[in-house]
C-alpha cells in the first residue's frame, strides 16, 4: 500500500499580524506554512492577530498548503484565547511553543477533547533545555489516543538564547540535540522539522543547512522569508537519481526468484528489506510532492 504522506519541506512563519502575508501565503509553493501569533506579534498586536489568523483559516482558500497556527505559551497573557481561536479555526495543526514536558502536551490535548476536536494534529516547538532533556518523554505522549501529538519543531533560535550556545555556520555545538530531537521523534513516528537560518540573503549558508538538516534525518526546515522555498523544497526532496535508485529497489523485490530473501543484489550493491522500505518511502514522498504540483 502507498504511503500516507505530507510533504514538509518548506515550512513559512508568517506574522498573524500581516494580512497580507495571510493572503499571499495563499499563492506560495511553500508545503506549509505556520501563521505566528507569538515572536512575530507585538504584544499591542496581539488580539488583532488572533482575529485576523482566525478568520483566515476560516474563510480557506489555501488549497494543498498545510495551516499551522502558532499560539502563544498558556503561561503567557494570550495563551489561553490564542488555543480557543485555533481551535474554532480548525487548522491542519495547533503549534505549541516553549514544550518542556508532556503534561504541556497533555494540557493542550484536553482542551481538544473538551472542544471535541478531530483532524487537528498538536505540534511541539522543542526550543528549551528542558525539551532537549524530556524529548523521548514528549515524544512518547503521542502514544495515547487521545494526544494527537505529530510534529516536532526546533527552534534554534530560542535554544541558543536559553543554552548561552553560539549559532556559528555548521551548527555544531547544537547537533546533539538536533539529533536527540530526531531519535524521540522517529521513535514515536513523528515527523521533525528543522530550525530556522536567519539570514534570508544567504542562499548558500541556507543550502548547507537545509543539506545538514536532511542528512540528519529531518523532513524539513522551517523558514522566515518567501526566498528561501524554493532552496529548501530542493534539498528535501527526492533527486532524480534517488527515485531511480528506489524503484530499482521496489522492481527487484517485486521479482518472483526474490520475493522470499531479505537480502539482494541491485545494481551491484546489497539491498536489504529495509533498505525495500526506505525505497517506498522515498517514492510515496516524490509522488506527494507531484500531486502537490511543487
Amino acid at each position: 500500500m502507498p504511503l500516507a504522506i505530507h510533504p514538509r519541506r518548506s515550512v513559512l512563519y508568517m506574522p498573524g499580524s500581516n494580512t497580507r502575508a495571510l493572503e499571499k501565503a495563499k499563492s506560495l509553493p511553500a508545503d506549509t506554512v505556520i501563521f505566528d501569533l507569538e515572536d512575530a506579534v507585538a504584544p499591542d498586536m496581539k488580539e488583532t492577530a488572533r482575529e485576523q489568523v482566525r478568520s483566515a483559516v476560516q474563510f480557506g482558500g489555501y488549497d494543498k498548503t498545510e495551516v499551522v497556527i502558532r499560539m502563544n505559551g498558556l503561561e503567557t497573557d494570550w495563551g489561553e484565547e490564542d488555543l480557543f481561536a485555533a481551535i474554532a479555526a480548525r487548522p491542519n495543526a495547533i503549534l505549541v511553543p516553549k514544550v518542556n514536558r508532556a503534561d504541556d502536551v497533555r494540557r493542550i490535548a484536553a482542551a481538544f477533547s473538551a472542544s471535541d476536536l478531530e483532524d487537528v494534529a498538536i505540534w511541539a516547538m522543542m526550543e528549551t533545555p528542558l525539551a532537549m532533556l524530556n524529548a523521548g518523554e514528549i515524544a512518547a505522549a503521542s502514544q495515547d489516543a487521545d494526544i494527537p501529538l505529530a510534529a516536532f519543531v526546533l527552534g534554534t533560535n530560542d535554544l541558543a538564547k536559553e543554552t548561552g550556545a553560539r549559532l556559528a555556520p555548521g551548527r555544531e555545538v547544537l547537533l546533539p540535540w538536533l539529533m536527540t530531537c530526531v531519535a524521540a521523534a522517529r521513535a514515536h513516528g513523528l515527523a521533525v522539522i528543522d530550525g530556522v537560518f536567519n539570514d534570508f540573503n544567504d542562499e548558500t549558508g541556507l543550502r548547507m543547512e537545509c543539506e545538514q538538516g536532511r542528512d540528519c534525518g529531518m523532513d524539513g526546515k522551517t523558514l522566515i522569508h518567501p526566498n528561501q522555498i524554493a532552496t529548501a523544497n530542493g534539498v528535501f526532496a527526492p533527486s532524480e537519481d534517488d527515485v531511480a535508485s528506489a524503484r530499482a529497489i521496489i522492481d527487484a523485490f517485486a521479482l518472483p526468484e526474490n520475493a522470499d530473501k531479505g537480502a539482494i543484489t541491485v545494481n551491484g550493491r546489497m539491498a536489504e528489506r529495509l533498505h525495500l522500505e526506505m525505497a517506498e518511502k522515498t517514492i510515496a514522498v516524490a509522488a506527494a510532492i507531484a500531486a502537490a504540483g511543487r
